[in-house]
């Protein structure tokens, strides 16, 4: 059952209860992988493996996502600062017990290519927060997939 989340701003990534940041080094240029973030969002189902579908929404103020296991979100894009911040917020969600949620991505450059960080913050009831806090190791793990697909993805 899809429910409302408390709606927070860009500076929720900074202040969240529970913040998980990741962090990988790939070839591709900045705003390369900018475009790849904010404005191909479709193409998001190629290069992250849990995410189902990807598509834009309101006219690109907005996003529906939808991951493997059924999670279902609906977002507001909060901030795309080309080339060094795409943000958005969870506005509604049939996740149990989440309560605000933003990820937040900066990409910065490292020698021709780019340092790409991924802030997942969120808030929720306890169990919810448990399970976040315990997913870490597979949210790493999906990340490194991610961006290796991703740098792949663009350098073809």
């Amino acid at each position: 059952m899809a429910h409302r989340l408390r709606p927070v701003g860009r500076e929720f990534a900074s202040v969240a209860p529970v913040r998980l940041v990741f962090e990988r080094e790939i070839s591709a240029a900045p705003p390369a992988v900018f475009d790849a973030l904010a404005r191909d969002v479709t193409g998001w189902t190629a290069w992250f493996r849990v995410v189902t579908l990807a598509r834009p929404l309101d006219g690109g103020a907005g996003r529906e996502i939808r991951l493997v296991g059924a999670a279902r979100f609906r977002e507001t894009i909060l901030v795309a600062e080309e080339p060094e911040v795409y943000a958005y917020r969870v506005d509604v969600t049939n996740v149990p017990g989440a309560r605000a949620m933003v990820e937040e991505w900066r990409l910065e450059p490292a020698g021709t290519g780019t340092r790409v960080r991924w802030t997942m913050a969120v808030d929720g009831v306890t169990p919810f927060r448990l399970s976040m806090k315990a997913s870490r190791p597979g949210l790493a793990a999906g990340f490194r997939d991610a961006m290796t697909s991703l740098d792949r993805r663009l350098a073809g």
